[in-house]
């Protein structure tokens, strides 16, 4: 081993190893007091790039689930109404198949029945013409290719879309006005009535099942999504979350390297003292 007293090697060599161990220790300090081994890009360049990717799917997941279950909300409302409209015309069909018994009717009953028969349609226009989420109407016809985003990006396969017919009288066939109009004045009227009514039940049924079908796919993209999140949020946190005691394991290392280190460093710094047995 040389000795000079203008450069020595053994400090400067142990004061590099110190100052690696204390970036080193540093880091792994900033790790266990955030919890995460990916802060910055310095961190890890690769690993940050694909940890934005996964924290934006997981994201977009989250929100995309919220939409669903919005959608579905939607769709329970309208299928409650087109349930009650069911039931007002099945109604109408007991009142039309008792007004089409001519054996047994009089003017006083058909009259009864008609004006429960017509309160009835009033009620069933009601129903189309109030049925709202919001502000946004369902069932009078306006409802017509209404996406519902049910994942994380934009595209066709991560949307929903839900088109409602029009549930009104006219649309039904079972107006009380205009041309298809129909009533159970009298008992021949009734017996129209009765086949315009039961088409009605079928077009409403008919419609209702496709909504109650788009709940369900909603329902199962829900299912599939969370799932998803979970699994992104897993990979998510094994890239970029701390292993605290795999972190533990180092910082103690490096303490004893920093320990090491300074007392190394002092004993080189101690060499060149050496040189003054040299002089006489």
């Amino acid at each position: 081993m040389s000795l000079s007293v203008n450069t020595n090697i053994s400090a400067i060599d142990a004061y590099n190893n110190l100052n690696a161990t204390s970036n080193a220790m540093q880091q792994t300090i900033s790790q266990l007091s955030s919890g995460l081994q990916i802060q910055t890009a310095a961190d890890n360049a690769s690993g940050y790039v694909i940890s934005q990717g996964l924290n934006v799917q997981a994201n977009g997941l989250g929100v995309a689930i919220n939409n669903g279950q919005n959608g579905i909300s939607v769709l329970q409302i309208a299928a409650g109404a087109m349930n009650q409209q069911i039931s007002i015309l099945q109604r109408m069909n007991e009142l039309a198949t008792q007004a089409a018994n001519a054996g047994t009717a009089n003017s006083g009953s058909l009259s009864a029945d008609q004006q429960e028969f017509q309160a009835l349609q009033n009620q069933l226009d009601q129903i189309a013409n109030s049925t709202q989420f919001g502000q946004t109407q369902l069932l009078n016809g306006t409802y017509s290719n209404q996406s519902f985003q049910i994942g994380a990006y934009a595209s066709a396969a991560d949307q929903v879309v839900v088109s409602i017919t029009t549930l009104n009288t006219t649309a039904m066939g079972v107006s009380a006005a205009g041309t298809g109009a129909i009533s159970i004045g009298t008992s021949s009227a009734a017996l129209q009535a009765m086949s315009a009514v039961q088409n009605a039940i079928q077009y409403v049924a008919s419609t209702e099942a496709t909504v109650g079908a788009t709940q369900n796919q909603i329902q199962a993209i829900i299912a599939n999504d969370t799932v998803g999140q979970q699994n992104v949020q897993s990979a998510y946190s094994t890239l970029v979350d701390t292993n605290v005691a795999q972190a533990m394991t180092k910082f103690s290392s490096q303490q004893v390297l920093m320990q090491s280190g300074i007392a190394m460093l002092s004993q080189a710094q101690s060499l060149p003292q050496l040189l003054l047995k040299l002089i006489p």
